[in-house]
């Protein structure tokens, strides 16, 4: 079962408020170059939270816009687990990435 539209809504939100409030989020965009990503979570050009900010979020927020389907799954929760291992200012953040998977499990 998918989730509802303004239940990832929400939930996106708050992550960007999140990562806003722990210093996350950036306000210089990203080089051209940043975006010719090869690897998942654009690991190989750019850091875990510019991948969130710059291609994870934009992404989720285009579908909730075009009334798309979601993915079948989502695993950004447990690539949180992974990044932000040993930063426990980002406990939070990880939690609500981790509660994002399930709404699609």
């Amino acid at each position: 079962m998918k989730p509802e539209f303004a239940i990832v809504e929400a939930r996106l939100t708050a992550i960007e408020a999140e990562m806003k409030r722990r210093g996350l989020w950036q306000s210089n965009p990203l080089t051209p170059e940043q975006y010719e990503f090869q690897q998942a979570f654009a690991l190989d050009t750019m850091a875990f939270s510019q991948w969130l900010q710059f291609i994870f979020i934009p992404r989720v927020r285009n579908i909730i816009q075009t009334r798309d389907e979601f993915p079948s799954s989502s695993s950004v929760g447990a690539q949180a687990v992974r990044e932000f291992d040993g930063y426990d200012e980002a406990s939070k953040l990880t939690s609500m990435l981790s509660e994002f998977d399930a709404l699609f499990r």
